[in-house]
């Protein structure tokens, strides 16, 4: 578990002084200056400046003796003054200026400035939605999710590092990780990347992602990106990396595995039997979109004999009319059904919806009628497009919809030979790609046996206590779970 107790004020602000958002400067006044520390971030810009500073520019005596004289000077309410470590650290991360007198005073004073960034109405998830649990999004402003992150996790371990990015956009990208987590050459490896860049303009943190990923010509995304606070932050305290940009609403972070991208937040605020059954169904789902349309074209084309006897009647029956081989025939619906996810995706939302529902319908019925498909083929391929967006990550639905037209023209050529010779390239592809030189399908290969328990299920918290071995973060543990005991109202009698 990671201890973030520091021993004194001066150990405080040397952490803080680790990120890029952390401030520290003075108020000069006629016959001395007092100095000030605070997160900007965190707190609002204006009030500091009406409310602290320009009142004690204007303060008229001649030395201040004690902190206790600033409250007749601010018009801020809940002022504080301590020497508690432990008060102080809190204060300061949820939004407070500390004032001292000198720079070795341990005595501060706290004057709360909160900010009210990202609490507004219209800064819910747009593509990733959750029925349970906060619907809290990022917005295009750094400054804001920085702010959002920090009111999630309120240590001074969390260091925001900002790199200045494009020749002619000047980008803030900030690298976002726990000290005393992370592992400290991961984050050497993502700001070398970072800082090697050489663009004029970075419009999204997804041009990062492809930048700095391993291999950029694999279709599999190497970076989870994502626009959901709570996702960022189970990633941080795995000992993972988040990066991202002004500008864009999407934070990426690494390193990564295939089994990230299957994982939703959903999955831990429900009891874990029903968090392990959910990500079954999508694992599942998407080997079923994989290759259910090309399982079709492989069977319909050289393996009539695999079809059982009371299914092959209606199969041929549903061909009798078709004048396409079945290859052509899928490869019609499949790219029908991309046609109308993109039209339906470009155009404005209720429209977009009508035009799906509406096209889908008529397209489909009118190509059975036409004699163009088959009703069977409809079916598969329908439930192959829904089945293709059960992954929470949107980026790897679209590697998924794009891997299945290679293997349906494998097994058009070949059958099932056809069909094992793509499965054979693409488990060799995936099991030599890397995230920040991590293995992409850890733990399942190489073996890590223990994190198995958060990967193809969610164990019970019970065993999911520790960070996973394969980022090697510093500190190991992420809380210590403590045996339940149930105590039975007849052993109070």
């Amino acid at each position: 578990m990671l201890k973030t107790e520091q021993t004194d004020i001066d150990a405080l602000l040397r952490l803080s002084s680790q990120s890029s958002d952390f401030r520290t400067g003075t108020i000069s006044l006629p016959n001395q200056q007092l100095y000030i520390a605070y997160y900007n971030t965190l707190i609002e810009q204006k009030q500091l400046q009406e409310f602290v500073i320009q009142p004690l520019q204007q303060c008229t005596l001649t030395v201040i003796q004690s902190l206790e004289e600033l409250r007749e000077w601010i018009p801020v309410d809940e002022c504080e003054f301590t020497d508690k470590i432990e008060d102080i650290q809190s204060k300061l991360l949820k939004g407070s200026v500390i004032v001292r007198l000198h720079e070795t005073d341990t005595v501060c004073g706290l004057i709360p400035l909160a900010n009210k960034r990202g609490m507004r109405s219209n800064n819910d998830t747009e593509n990733e939605f959750s029925v349970v649990g906060p619907k809290v999004g990022f917005v295009e402003d750094i400054v804001t999710n920085v702010s959002l992150l920090r009111a999630q996790i309120n240590i001074p371990n969390l260091i925001v590092k900002e790199i200045t990015i494009g020749s002619m956009s000047k980008t803030k990208v900030a690298v976002v990780y726990i000290d005393g987590v992370t592992n400290e050459q991961n984050v050497q490896t993502v700001e070398q990347r970072l800082k090697a860049i050489d663009c004029d303009v970075v419009f999204d943190s997804s041009e990062l992602d492809q930048i700095i990923s391993d291999n950029s010509a694999s279709p599999f995304p190497l970076f989870v990106s994502t626009e959901r606070r709570d996702r960022v932050v189970y990633a941080l305290i795995s000992g993972q990396i988040a990066v991202t940009c002004d500008g864009s609403p999407y934070f990426i972070t690494g390193p990564s595995s295939l089994f990230d991208f299957f994982i939703s937040p959903e999955d831990y605020y429900m009891p874990w039997i029903l968090g392990s059954f959910f990500r079954i169904i999508r694992i599942l789902g998407v080997i079923f979109s994989l290759f259910a349309s090309a399982m079709y074209v492989g069977v319909m084309t050289y393996h009539y004999e695999v079809i059982p006897h009371n299914l092959l009647a209606p199969l041929v029956f549903s061909r009798l009319n078709v004048p396409f081989p079945p290859v052509l025939e899928v490869l019609f619906l499949e790219t029908t059904i991309e046609f109308l996810r993109e039209a339906g995706a470009r155009l404005p939302t209720k429209i977009g919806q009508t035009l799906g529902i509406v096209g889908g319908i008529i397209v489909g019925q009118a190509a059975v009628e036409a004699a163009l498909t088959s009703n069977i083929l409809i079916i598969i391929v329908s439930l192959s497009a829904l089945a293709s967006f059960t992954t929470p990550i949107y980026k790897m639905s679209n590697t998924i919809r794009f891997l299945r037209f290679p293997i349906i023209l494998l097994s058009a050529f070949w059958g099932s030979v056809g069909m094992f010779i793509g499965v054979c390239f693409l488990i060799v592809h995936i099991t030599r790609l890397q995230s920040l030189g991590f293995p992409y399908t850890v733990p399942l290969f190489p073996l890590r046996i223990k994190d198995l328990q958060d990967s193809l299920i969610r164990s019970s918290f019970q065993y999911t206590k520790s960070r996973p071995d394969y980022l090697k973060p510093k500190s190991k543990l992420r809380y210590l779970p403590k045996p339940l005991k149930r105590r039975m109202d007849w052993d109070e009698r």
